[in-house]
């Protein structure tokens, strides 16, 4: 699909000596925080990683909160959107206002009317909603 990467990331995580107890927990659980959010540094969406920890021993930073650093390496599966992309999902609501769609099985997108397409009108045929267009007569979107 369109817009999915896979990615090797040499990152540096820093942790709070409270979590030094259990170093490998700490991590999983601040990449778990990461987890479908956009965020700028990845340039997308995390959708999954693979991490390992290259230090055996970790860098104390010093001040008034002594963190310590691990260098990681880490393979991210990322999804990075773009402006007029195509996508594929599965449609879960349409209404005359709107279309709900769920893609790559867990984002909800929500297409309101001011951004569906002029060619497609919204019609009821036999109890039935669907947004039809009016220039390809086979071009309907439907639930």
């Amino acid at each position: 699909m369109e817009g999915l990467s896979v990615a090797d990331a040499n990152l540096v995580m820093y942790l709070h000596p409270s979590k030094s107890r259990n170093v490998s927990q700490s991590i999983l659980r601040e990449l778990g925080y990461l987890l479908f959010k956009f965020n700028e540094t990845f340039d997308g969406v995390l959708l999954a990683y693979d991490v390992n920890i290259l230090d055996k021993q970790a860098k104390i930073l010093s001040g008034v909160h002594p963190y310590f650093g691990l260098r990681l390496k880490a393979n991210l599966l990322l999804f990075s959107p773009i402006p007029d992309m195509l996508l594929e999902g599965k449609l879960v609501k349409l209404s005359q206002e709107s279309i709900h769609v769920i893609i790559l099985g867990f984002s909800s997108v929500i297409i309101t009317a001011e951004n569906i397409r002029g060619e497609f009108k919204y019609r009821t045929k036999d109890n039935e909603e669907l947004f039809a267009s009016k220039s390809h007569k086979r071009h309907v979107i439907k639930f």
